[in-house]
């Protein structure tokens, strides 16, 4: 089978929505952002204990209710929701339980942000080994989809955990880890919850670090052997990202990288781990805004874009502030319009023919309204039945914009399953969480140990108590 003078930062680009409850005298609509699947759900049950979520579940039990749990709900593929359904709210349930400054772990809430752990372990000096560039997703929900982000030493978040407990479909509550529960463990982490309820979870931490900031345009040719030359071999090297034009006149070619290197003197670090606020929003907005509308636009951005990046070459950032970027540039209103995700992953060894590929594919496609790639590495790991990662891969972010009209959608699903097939023609994958867009047929391709996943689930689970869209969509 054939197969942005500002960042666009990666986790936004990983999530766009901010979920909306339209409450209703008889049920309520739950929809995100992207207005393309709004369903009507049973009730919404947004809970802060332990004890009140468990009574959520038995009386589901009882009345023979669906289970779908929700966090900050930035996956567009209704993996937080299932029509008639009880929508588990989890944002309330957000303490930090324990902080073991020795031993660089944390036992948190599954509803509590990477915000609030950053806020909580930063005057300690600590900092999260993986997590998106946002930091305003649930730790939940991260695991439920796996995050990777910057680092490149530490790659899928799966490699973080310690363990979790997890309230499952027979309101049991077990401690799942490597060694308790093991087959659970690699199935609940990337597995959308499906499996239960994650209530809390031991993550490693790391060290606060101070890092100088180098960037470099290149062409996409030379993104191979560059980033293994001068940052996989770089011990300094503790973080990277990438960007590929799409704008006209350098559309798929060029390139700029961002590395994150750790400075020579860590004893500055006290006069940069401030935590930042987003401040400035109007002027990012501005140019993102022009590059929805025409080419014109699009070459404006790439061009202050570059601009910003000679700018901050050579600037200071600790580790905290990297996995922070702004995101409030990124709300998008319109009546008639939305943006969807995709992303792809792609051995790094393939990624110049994907990239001629992927271009010959998208030459012809006036209508398709791609806004930003962005490009991350991430290391192969299986530890999840359902990793993207089969390979040493580059995960591209892309950002969409596109009608919400019933053509609209089609034209985009055409496109992006076309997309899919490239990247299975290079032994790549894809990103799950995301519109149903691919075919039943793409995702077991990407995902060669579905089938055992689908399996565990029934065994795991067999009366469906924790039920979504992308479950109904694409079990076997």
């Amino acid at each position: 089978m054939k197969r942005f003078f500002f960042i666009i930062p990666y986790a936004i680009l990983f999530g766009l929505s901010l979920q909306a409850f339209n409450f209703k005298l008889d049920h309520p609509i739950a929809e995100d952002i992207s207005r393309l699947m709004p369903v009507k759900m049973k009730a919404i049950k947004a809970e802060d204990s332990e004890e009140a979520i468990k009574k959520v579940l038995k009386e589901a039990v009882k009345n023979g209710d669906s289970i779908s749990i929700a966090g900050m709900q930035h996956s567009q593929g209704g993996q937080t929701l299932y029509p008639n359904g009880i929508l588990l709210d989890m944002k309330h349930y957000d303490k930090i339980l324990d902080l073991d400054v020795k031993e660089k772990h944390i036992t948190v809430q599954s509803g509590a942000t990477w915000a609030d752990l950053q806020e909580y372990i930063n005057p300690y000096g600590l900092a999260l080994k993986v997590s998106q560039s946002q930091n305003i997703f649930t730790i939940g929900g991260s695991l439920s989809v796996n995050v990777h982000g910057r680092d490149i030493r530490h790659h899928a978040l799966i490699e973080t955990v310690e363990s979790f407990r997890l309230l499952n479909a027979k309101g049991q509550i077990l401690t799942v880890s490597r060694e308790e529960n093991s087959e659970l463990f690699s199935s609940v982490i990337g597995g959308y919850g499906l499996f239960g309820v994650i209530l809390d979870v031991t993550l490693q931490l790391t060290d606060d670090e101070l890092y100088k900031i180098k960037t470099k345009s290149l062409n996409y040719d030379e993104y191979t052997s560059y980033f293994k030359r001068d940052v996989l071999q770089n011990d300094a090297v503790k973080m990277h990202l990438a960007r590929i034009s799409v704008a006209p006149g350098s559309y798929l070619d060029e390139m700029y990288v961002t590395d994150y290197y750790r400075a020579n003197d860590q004893a500055q670090l006290s006069n940069y781990n401030t935590l930042k606020r987003e401040t400035i929003v109007a002027v990012p907005k501005f140019f993102l805004g022009l590059s929805r509308y025409n080419d014109w636009g699009k070459k404006r951005l790439w061009e202050t874009q570059e601009t910003y990046m000679a700018n901050i070459d050579g600037n200071l950032v600790s580790r905290n502030n990297v996995m922070r970027s702004d995101s409030a540039f990124m709300d998008y209103s319109n009546p008639s319009k939305t943006e969807v995700l995709q992303e792809y992953f792609v051995p790094i060894d393939q990624f110049t023919d994907y990239i001629d590929d992927l271009r010959k594919t998208l030459s012809h496609e006036k209508d398709f309204n791609l806004l930003n790639i962005t490009i991350r590495y991430v290391e192969h790991n299986d530890e999840s039945l359902m990793s993207y990662a089969k390979d040493d891969m580059f995960a591209l972010v892309m950002l969409i914009n596109q009608g919400t009209d019933n053509e609209s959608k089609e034209n985009t699903g055409r496109v992006i399953r076309n997309m899919i097939n490239v990247t299975l023609d290079h032994n790549g994958s894809y990103y799950l969480p995301y519109y149903g867009y691919p075919t039943k047929t793409q995702l077991f391709e990407a995902y060669p140990r579905a089938e055992e996943f689908f399996q565990l689930k029934k065994k795991y689970d067999p009366d469906n108590r924790f039920m979504n869209l992308f479950y109904k969509e694409y079990q076997p």
